[in-house]
């Protein structure tokens, strides 16, 4: 599977990190002024996130590429409990195939599928610059263009939001673990310590049917 992008954290991703930061800074900001300027103190971001505690996490892709990252499986990001975490739309549904390498549980046996203009949104989730990037499993049946959109869903503060792209994966017809994907909303105003909610969304795009899996977070880019 390969990537269209290139980021910070590893050699994939969008775009040179500066570029894209200051690109994507400058949309949020016109989002801004378009509906009323901010306080003088209000950052870009919301700051109230749900729970900001730190989650257990593991090394869960180092069985497969050798990434030893210490990362922690998104709420529902296994889809072993159906769609009750996951809100879907267009035709998305929960599925019979697991990833071969079933990081997140040995007797894991579901999936993700998105037709053509399906998606799945996550639930909110905190991050903060301590939580950089995901990493998922995907692949795609033959079709036309097929490519799966990876969104991170930030809010302003002044309760705007904005669909921030991380990556955008290319075909592939057997799982693949993605690179990482770069969560470039989390970095804007934000310093250590400080927090924001956001939600992930998966969108097929073009005429193939993608399978997605093992949805994970990686807390600390290293």
């Amino acid at each position: 599977m390969s990537v269209a992008k290139r980021g910070p954290c590893s050699h994939h991703g969008f775009m040179p990190n500066r570029l894209r930061t200051s690109l994507i800074a400058a949309s949020i900001a016109a989002a801004s002024l378009a509906v009323g300027a901010p306080s003088a103190s209000a950052g870009l971001l919301v700051k109230a996130a749900p729970d900001c505690s730190p989650k257990p996490t593991s090394a869960a892709f180092s069985k497969v590429d050798g990434d030893s990252t210490q990362y922690w499986l998104a709420p529902g990001g296994d889809f072993e409990a159906g769609s009750a975490s996951w809100t879907l739309g267009g035709r998305a549904s929960i599925v019979s195939g697991n990833e071969p390498w079933k990081l997140a549980g040995s007797d894991d046996s579901r999936s993700l599928r998105l037709p053509p203009g399906a998606s799945a949104t996550s639930p909110v989730v905190c991050v903060g610059i301590e939580h950089p990037a995901v990493r998922l499993f995907a692949k795609t049946n033959s079709g036309l263009l097929p490519t799966l959109a990876v969104d991170v869903i930030t809010e302003t503060s002044l309760g705007l939001k904005l669909a921030v792209p991380a990556g955008l994966l290319l075909p592939n017809g057997q799982w693949k673990p993605s690179p990482k994907l770069i969560v470039l909303s989390s970095l804007l105003p934000l310093f250590p310590g400080e927090h924001t909610p956001v939600q992930f969304r998966v969108t097929s795009v073009g005429l193939g049917t993608w399978s997605v899996d093992d949805f994970y977070i990686d807390p600390k880019c290293h």
